[in-house]
């Protein structure tokens, strides 16, 4: 399987690049019609979420963000 990328657009959406597949909290999965990339809403205002449709243009949304380390996850009680 192809590595899959997902890029954080500073004042915009998530972009998602490879092969991926995209499900909803009852774990059905989205019909992609064969799309290698998707970009998903990070402002909220989408009216085709969780996919953008570019309302965060027209918003003004603003979120800038830099990689950065996380720290390690907290271990799992015993």
């Amino acid at each position: 399987m192809a590595e899959t990328k997902i890029t954080v657009r500073n004042n915009g959406p998530l972009r998602i690049e490879g092969e991926f597949t995209i499900y909803d909290h009852e774990g059905k999965a989205f019909g992609l019609g064969g799309r290698t990339m998707i970009s998903l809403c990070r402002c909220g205002i989408s009216q085709n979420k969780p996919f953008c449709d570019g309302s965060h243009n027209k918003a003004g949304f603003q979120s800038e963000t830099k990689a950065r380390e996380l720290p390690p996850p907290a271990p799992k009680p015993a």
